[in-house]
C-alpha cells in the first residue's frame, strides 16, 4: 500500500509543471518508503522502495541504456530503506537515505546523461546540479514530514496496546 501511495504521490507531483527534461521532479514519493523504513525497518522500507522504483520504471521509463535502469529506478528509491538504520534520529536517516538516492542519480546522470550537459560545462557539476534541483527539495520535505508523521500515526504496536 506505501508504495501505491509513493507512486500516487510521484504522478500527481509529476503533473505539476516543475518537471526536469531528462526525468526528475519535485515529489512526496519518498515520503511513505521512509516512513516504511522507520516503521517496519531496514528490509521493508528497501523492499517498498525497490517497489517504487519498478513501478516508476515500468510506469513512466526514461531509459537511454540498461545499467542507467538500475541506477536511476529500482536502486536509489531501494535505498530509501536505509533511513532506518536511524531509527531514534529521523532527521539522520532522512538524510542518509537521500544522500544516497542522490548519489545513485548523480552517477547515472554523469555516465548515461553526459550529452545534456552544456557544452562549457563539467558533465559531474551538471549532474550534481541537475539533480539537486529536485533531490534537495525532497530532502526538505522528508525532513519536515517524516518526524511529524512518526509523531501522529501511531506504530502497529502502539495502536494495538491503547
Amino acid at each position: 500500500m506505501a508504495a501505491a501511495l509513493a507512486f500516487a504521490l510521484a504522478v500527481i507531483g509529476k503533473a505539476i509543471p516543475l518537471r526536469l527534461p531528462q526525468g526528475g521532479s519535485i515529489t512526496l514519493e519518498s515520503v511513505p518508503v521512509l516512513f516504511i523504513a522507520f516503521r517496519y525497518g531496514f528490509w521493508s522500507g528497501c523492499s517498498t522502495g525497490l517497489l517504487v522504483g519498478l513501478l516508476n520504471l515500468l510506469l513512466d521509463p526514461f531509459i537511454v541504456h540498461p545499467v542507467q535502469i538500475l541506477l536511476d529506478y529500482p536502486l536509489p528509491f531501494a535505498l530509501l530503506g536505509t533511513s532506518a538504520r536511524f531509527s531514534t534520529r529521523p532527521w539522520m536517516g532522512v538524510l542518509l537515505a537521500n544522500t544516497l538516492r542522490f548519489l545513485s542519480h548523480f552517477l547515472s546522470g554523469a555516465i548515461f546523461f553526459s550529452s545534456f550537459a552544456p557544452e562549457e560545462m563539467d558533465v559531474w557539476g551538471y549532474s550534481a546540479i541537475y539533480n539537486s534541483l529536485y533531490i534537495v527539495p525532497e530532502t526538505f520535505l522528508g525532513l519536515l514530514l517524516i518526524p511529524t508523521l512518526l509523531r501522529r500515526i501511531p506504530s502497529h504496536h502502539q495502536a494495538s496496546t491503547s
